[in-house]
């Protein structure tokens, strides 16, 4: 066998735990200043007090998630007078999701699974946190997850607004949302108490992406399997889809093209064919979250010609479908906006003077093919 060629019990990952994309590094770099802010916004935690309030804004794969993980990992280690719970909304998605996840952090057990209502659950937990004089911090990561029937509200009211009748009770929220600002209007009851402190995370540079890539096939792969030229190739698409989790995701599916060709190197081939799927990782990861409804009404946009129809229209097929009204219907909409699959134009045609236009931001046959899959 050429001295080229992979044997068959070889590999060229070093620790391929590296390119899983919930691993969190040991150096988080290039978020230094959003890193003070939030530090910022928890120290009164520290001290007994509330904490300031934080929403983090920034397309996916700038950092967020990685900086409250890390933020959480200090609170800690160095206090035991403050709770730190991290929601992925995408999984919890409910209010009794979300504290039923926080029960479990504060008692170490999962809630009874029946016979307990949602506020004697909060009860619990604020009772306990108030007489242990402990702050909670909760983290709702992927918060646009809770936009549909106002889910976000009833969550922030009942974290917010509960020490009014529940004196001792303190708490606090970071929000992470995959858009540069927030377009969901509060309920006015929630704003009076959310006032947020902004943290940009902007998408990373080329130099930045190139570090943090370089660093991370310096601890997952094997010295030579990667050249400085297809390294740089790869940062090249990941700047250009703007989601450093692309570049983790190439990273990972080029060196499985390696292997399955035996290579000891990657090549550009590898990861010009690996990119033909991690181009899709957010359309992915989007879809496995959808319930059935929303799955049906984005595959009747997919359907429509050229990916894009007027609302009106969408409605009447998406009636066919589903039993819902044009509420519901506009609500799933909403969803599938806010999770960056569709986006909405309005034109000045139409009845009303006002028509909107749905476009899917994906090709049709890629959506269609995932949704069906």
């Amino acid at each position: 066998m050429k001295d080229d060629m992979l044997l068959w019990d070889e590999t060229l990952f070093k620790d391929p735990e590296v390119f899983e994309l919930d691993y969190v590094p040991e150096h988080f770099d290039h978020r230094e200043a959003q890193m003070k802010s939030l530090r910022f916004c928890v120290r009164p935690a520290i001290r007994g007090a509330r904490p300031v309030n934080a929403l983090c804004l920034g397309p996916p794969g700038t950092g967020k998630t990685t900086a409250i993980i890390k933020l959480f990992e200090e609170i800690e280690k160095h206090t035991r007078s403050v709770i730190t719970v991290h929601i992925n909304c995408q999984i919890d998605g409910t209010r009794y999701g979300i504290f039923s996840k926080i029960y479990r952090k504060v008692f170490g057990i999962s809630p009874p699974a029946s016979g307990i209502s949602f506020q004697r659950l909060f009860d619990k937990i604020a009772k306990e946190l108030s007489s242990r004089e402990i702050v909670l911090i909760v983290a709702l990561d992927d918060v646009s997850y809770l936009f549909s029937e106002k889910e976000i509200d009833h969550i922030l009211y009942t974290l917010l607004r509960s020490h009014e009748s529940l004196p001792g009770f303190r708490a606090g929220v970071i929000a992470a949302h995959s858009e540069p600002y927030m377009k969901y209007i509060l309920d006015p009851r929630v704003e009076s108490v959310f006032r947020p402190e902004e943290i940009l995370f902007p998408p990373y540079r080329r130099d930045e992406i190139f570090a943090i890539l370089s660093r991370r096939a310096q601890l997952g792969l094997h010295q030579g399997v990667l050249s400085q030229d297809v390294l740089d190739l790869v940062v090249d698409l990941t700047a250009e889809s703007g989601d450093l989790r692309v570049g983790i995701d190439l990273l990972k599916r080029a060196g499985m093209e390696a292997e399955r060709r035996a290579s000891r190197s990657i090549s550009e081939e590898d990861v010009r064919k690996a990119f033909r799927s991690s181009r899709f990782l957010h359309l992915e990861h989007a879809i496995r979250s959808l319930s059935r409804d929303e799955r049906t009404l984005l595959r009747i946009i997919a359907e429509q010609p050229e990916g894009k129809a007027q609302s009106g229209e969408l409605y009447r097929i998406y009636q066919e479908f589903a039993e819902a009204g044009y509420t519901k219907f506009y609500e799933t909409l909403k969803r599938l906006e806010a999770l960056k699959l569709v986006e909405t134009r309005f034109t000045g045609s139409g009845m009303r003077g006002r028509s909107r236009i749905i476009r899917l931001r994906y090709d049709p046959a890629e959506v269609i093919a995932r949704v069906e899959g």
